[in-house]
């Protein structure tokens, strides 16, 4: 991989991470179109971009982020604690998910053929979000959160889309579009950045047997990665703050449209 193709790739990661149609997917459909073997980096450049756009979302919401960390250190039970208690129940399945079944889901990350399967499962998901509209209730209780984590973790399969299921799960579930953006945004930021940290010894000097373990055949170099990182940025912030105002309108048939046409399409020519 070289800059411009980590700059092109750096882009589609922003773009996609917010809109609900998968960055994995979009990511491995473009690694696919450029012919970039994907054992070159592994699992590598992928991390870094997520990372990227973490923190595209603390510099977009971070208005948010302050008020709960203001309310976290109040002595009084409060809607900052309640709201990151929320935060906590919705990471517990991909907590699961990821220390249980991460090689097996890594394993999926090989192909094209999951990718466009999961497309379709994504425009389905967003379409039932445009012909089934419940009554809106104000806030997000604790059971949904972990039906909403659920969706989460099971978007970590390539193609299906993590804005997208969290985002249409809340809203089939009847929760406020207003709130439904930012607490999908917010849930993310704790489990990449967690994961990010996990790895960051094998991202600054990875060892063989790091290398080994994730089929990688040579490491990235530190040029491509920045790249990627500041274009993943900068698009991030642009696709972040656009799709908080398209999930308050709710025109996500748009985006399942979208889906369906590029999981076909992928199926038949990829």
């Amino acid at each position: 991989m070289n800059e411009l193709e980590a700059l092109i790739l750096g882009l589609v990661q922003g773009f996609t991470e917010y809109l609900p149609v998968s960055s994995s997917g979009h990511l491995q459909i473009g690694q696919t179109l450029l012919g970039i073997d994907p054992e070159v980096g592994g699992l590598t450049f992928d991390i870094v971009v997520h990372v990227a756009t973490v923190l595209s979302t603390l510099v977009i919401l971070w208005k948010e982020v302050s008020w709960l960390l203001v309310g976290l250190f109040q002595k009084a039970w409060n809607d900052e604690k309640r709201y990151i208690l929320n935060i906590l129940v919705s990471m517990i399945p991909v907590g699961v998910v990821g220390l249980c079944f991460k090689d097996e889901i890594e394993a999926l990350f090989h192909g094209t053929t999951v990718v466009g399967v999961c497309l379709l499962i994504t425009a389905t998901l967003l379409a039932l979000t445009y012909y089934y509209q419940p009554k809106e209730r104000e806030s997000i209780s604790p059971l949904h959160a972990f039906i909403i984590g659920i969706a989460q973790a099971v978007a970590v399969l390539p193609g299906l889309s993590r804005s997208g299921s969290t985002i249409a799960t809340g809203l089939l579930l009847g929760n406020s579009k207003k709130h439904l953006a930012q607490f999908s945004f917010l849930m993310v930021i704790p489990p990449i950045l967690g994961e990010a940290l996990l790895d960051a010894k094998h991202l600054i000097a990875p060892s063989a047997e790091y290398l080994a373990e994730h089929g990688v055949t040579e490491p990235i170099s530190a040029s491509v990665l920045a790249v990627g990182f500041v274009a993943a940025f900068i698009s991030g912030c642009i696709a972040c703050k656009w799709m908080i105002e398209l999930v308050k309108k709710c025109k996500l048939i748009y985006f399942a449209i979208y889906c369906g046409i590029v999981g076909l399409l992928t199926l038949l020519f990829l």
